[in-house]
């Protein structure tokens, strides 16, 4: 099975900084998971493309940071593809007073929670995914 770590600008002027660091950073917190790294895929884009995933995959018609697709086939392995809208985490970080990076490793980092079966509908399943999220994000050696 292979495994790689992909990131893929969509649409939108956008330069992703640390991609070692981050490559890293994510595999660390999936094992820390108990998983293994399949093919993973960030894909980064504005709001409109996003917003069109949402429409016509996931049937909702409004705006969004990330859309996780689960591609897993394999049991103790994760892949799968992350679309993030960069126009909503930058609109998000100010919103939470948060520097846009910060946001950015959230939002990458929540998206591979989902593939690790994190879920966030429920009150108690999204005080998980934050509790989580806060965890890898000050596992960071990086910013």
């Amino acid at each position: 099975m292979p495994t790689s770590i992909n990131f893929f600008i969509e649409d939108i002027p956008f330069k992703l900084k640390n991609k070692m660091a981050l490559r890293l950073w994510i595999r660390e917190t999936i094992t820390s998971e108990g998983f293994r790294s399949g093919e993973i895929s960030f894909i980064f884009c504005g709001d409109n493309y996003l917003h069109q995933i949402n429409k016509e995959y996931l049937r909702h018609d409004t705006y969004t940071d990330i859309i996780t697709f689960d591609n897993s086939d394999e049991e103790g392995t994760i892949s799968g593809d992350i679309f993030i809208s960069v126009e909503r985490v930058e609109e998000n970080a100010l919103g939470f007073q948060v520097s846009s990076t910060d946001e950015l490793h959230r939002v990458i980092i929540h998206g591979i929670l989902h593939l690790c079966g994190y879920l966030d509908k429920k009150p108690a399943d999204k005080k998980q995914m934050t509790e989580k999220e806060n965890y890898y994000l000050n596992k960071r050696n990086f910013s």
